[in-house]
């Protein structure tokens, strides 16, 4: 089974839908999502003036394809990769910045909103995920046996079971 590359709970996952919600207010844009490059949905806000959004988990997965995609793309022209990804459309937009290795920063805009003003405010949040992410990113070892639990998570689930069972 494919599990997602990495898992926001509790203060991480409250952390980063901060940075998307920031980032939808500095911009305008009707949606913000961080998704992994497996496709997976890690958090997402949507604006309030947002009309109805589109199927998350189908665009995460369509949008971590692009990015494998636009990867090859870079590497045949010589380049390690591409940071960033713009589609435009007659009404839409959807810009995609590189948050690390394992996961990217998806924001989604109308026809009113500067493109400018989301890549400058983009970079800024993809940063911000970064470190989140980092924090929060599955270590794949035989204790945790890839089962998607970030350290925080671990570490509460661990005290707690110290405080029932007592200390091993």
């Amino acid at each position: 089974m494919i599990e997602p590359s990495i898992a926001l709970f509790g203060a991480s996952f409250e952390e980063a839908s901060r940075v998307l919600k920031k980032l939808l207010e500095e911009t305008g844009a009707h949606y913000a999502l961080f998704v992994d490059r497996k496709g997976f949905v890690l958090a997402h806000e949507e604006a309030l003036w947002a009309p109805r959004p589109p199927a998350l988990d189908s665009l995460a997965t369509l949008v971590a394809s692009n990015a494998a995609a636009t990867k090859a793309l870079a590497e045949l022209l010589g380049e390690e990769h591409f940071s960033e990804v713009f589609h435009q459309g007659k009404h839409q937009g959807i810009y995609v910045e590189e948050v690390n290795d394992v996961s990217l920063l998806v924001v989604i805009f109308d026809e009113n909103t500067p493109v400018g003003k989301v890549k400058f405010y983009a970079k800024r949040a993809a940063g911000q995920l970064d470190h989140i992410s980092e924090r929060a990113r599955i270590e794949a070892g035989p204790s945790q046996a890839n089962l998607g639990l970030d350290t925080e998570y671990r570490e509460s689930a661990a005290a707690l079971l110290d405080d029932l069972f007592g200390e091993s």
